[in-house]
């Protein structure tokens, strides 16, 4: 009968240890910066050709927090002239950044 307190209370002691140690609080810099560049974005003048078309976007921050973009993968050689223009060197405010690394982001025109 001792053995098996012992397993529960260990059980339970494992659990809560488990529940209390994941983080309560969000990450919130990556959404963040996803809605700052959306807002980049948001101004553009393309045509109704490029409508619902998708590229990947891969970026690091500099120390001064401005977007260096990497590579935009995408069908459309407008739409990743149109990325590029709009997000290379642009800042971005972020309380807790890490220099050099790397982001990648889906953006998707729409109407």
């Amino acid at each position: 009968m001792r053995k098996i307190s012992l397993v529960l209370v260990s059980a339970m002691l494992l659990t809560f240890g488990n529940v209390l140690a994941n983080d309560s609080e969000p990450k919130s810099g990556s959404n963040s910066l996803s809605k700052q560049i959306s807002e980049i974005l948001s101004e553009n003048t393309l045509t109704s050709n490029e409508v619902d078309m998708t590229a990947q976007v891969r970026f690091t921050l500099n120390k001064e927090q401005e977007i260096v973009v990497l590579s935009v993968d995408s069908e459309d050689a407008n739409l990743e002239n149109f990325v590029k223009a709009k997000l290379n060197y642009k800042k971005v405010n972020m309380s807790s950044f890490v220099e050099g690394k790397l982001y990648t982001v889906a953006v998707r025109v729409a109407l």
